[in-house]
């Protein structure tokens, strides 16, 4: 089997979460700089079969897509573009924020660890992956 990535992308920064080859575990890989990204994306993806990415798709109480959207939808757009071969799938990933911190709060990191915003997007990412897979082994 392959890998599926998942996605939290940010303005600033990209927290990256990835399920190992059996699609079972979730674990948060790395964070990069939003202009990294695609040199990132490109060498992790040349080593590892991905058979689909998970992007954090940010939506309002309303069921609304966010403000945020009209910097994601552009990468969504070019990740279509540049991987055609690899299945792109938008998962809510409202209060992934919060939950993260509570993680990071459950763990008992220290409160100077919690502000790293680079963990928080990685730990995002990772539960925007293992909401999916706890959605797609449902079914």
């Amino acid at each position: 089997m392959s890998r599926v990535l998942a996605i939290d992308y940010g303005q600033k920064r990209v927290g990256i979460a990835v399920t190992d080859p059996l699609q079972i575990i979730a674990n948060g890989l790395d964070t990069v700089h939003v202009k990294d990204i695609w040199n990132y994306l490109s060498a992790y993806l040349s080593k590892e079969k991905v058979e689909k990415i998970i992007v954090g798709y940010p939506m309002q109480m309303n069921n609304q897509p966010s403000q945020a959207v009209i910097f994601i939808n552009p990468f969504v757009k070019k990740l279509e573009k540049t991987y055609p071969e690899i299945v792109i799938e938008l998962v809510d990933e409202r209060f992934t924020s919060k939950m993260a911190h509570q993680t990071m709060i459950d763990a008992g990191l220290k409160k100077k660890d919690r502000q790293n915003k680079a963990l928080v997007d990685r730990i995002s990412a990772t539960i925007i992956l293992q909401s999916y897979l706890e959605r797609k082994n449902k079914y």
